[in-house]
């Protein structure tokens, strides 16, 4: 199978998500930052990764607005889509969906409830009922019309949606502790989350990743794996 990923910046790449992409088939990385929205929608799978600019940023990014455009092509052409927090919420937008910032960003290790859909799926249903994740954005999105609600978390209830043979997942399975460590290393991304958490904020939340980062992982290549086992 042929696999698209739509990078943003370079730390938030498929990571936990990986292993099953190169055991199905052949991972292409777009550089978006550094490359030009692809036009091609002959793929049997695109990814779309986390960043730290957002679906309504296409006034200061302007591919923004392109990479919404593509994602609108491939899902007329039946190409399904996995978007990951940023990637989730420009796949909203590729839907019509309102794309809006929260009142408090949702920062750090969080529970997720799968809804009585979500238990049903047969991607996402043998996770525990509530489990917990990494959650890292201000912004989230209206459920698209004709989606599935597929799990929730109090705060920003819409964190996994089906669309078709597409899923939109709010948070990050898909990063470690070491993973998350690297997102550091963009000054925007301290900022934020000491602007959101306090100072020092950093090394706990390192930990706390860490503490999950055993359960979550494996249930980032199971969730993908029934989801690329489904598309084969």
């Amino acid at each position: 199978m042929k696999f698209l990923e739509l990078r943003h910046v370079e730390p938030e790449g498929a990571a936990a998500y990986l292993g099953p992409l190169e055991e199905y088939g052949e991972l292409t990385v777009a550089r978006l930052w550094r490359e030009s929205v692809p036009t091609a929608t002959d793929w049997d799978a695109v990814i779309v990764m986390g960043g730290p600019m957002g679906a309504n940023d296409g006034a200061t990014v302007p591919w923004i607005d392109e990479e919404i455009t593509l994602l609108r092509q491939l899902l007329a052409a039946g190409v399904p889509i996995w978007g990951v927090c940023l990637g989730a919420q420009l796949l909203a937008a590729a839907l019509d969906a309102p794309v809006w910032t929260g009142e408090t960003p949702e920062v750090g290790v969080r529970d997720v409830s799968l809804t009585g859909a979500g238990q049903a799926d047969p991607v996402w249903g043998d996770l525990p009922a509530q489990f917990p994740a990494l959650h890292w954005h201000a912004d989230s999105f209206d459920l698209p019309a004709g989606a599935e609600l597929l799990a929730s978390t109090e705060a920003y209830p819409n964190q996994v949606f089906r669309h078709g043979r597409s899923y939109g997942v709010q948070f990050h399975f898909e990063a470690d502790a070491a993973l998350a460590g690297e997102w550091f290393e963009i000054g925007e991304y301290q900022v934020a989350l000491e602007a959101s958490l306090g100072a020092g904020a950093v090394e706990p939340l390192l930990a706390d990743v860490a503490a999950i980062s055993d359960r979550t992982a494996p249930w980032a290549e199971q969730v993908m794996t029934r989801w690329l086992d489904s598309l084969a």
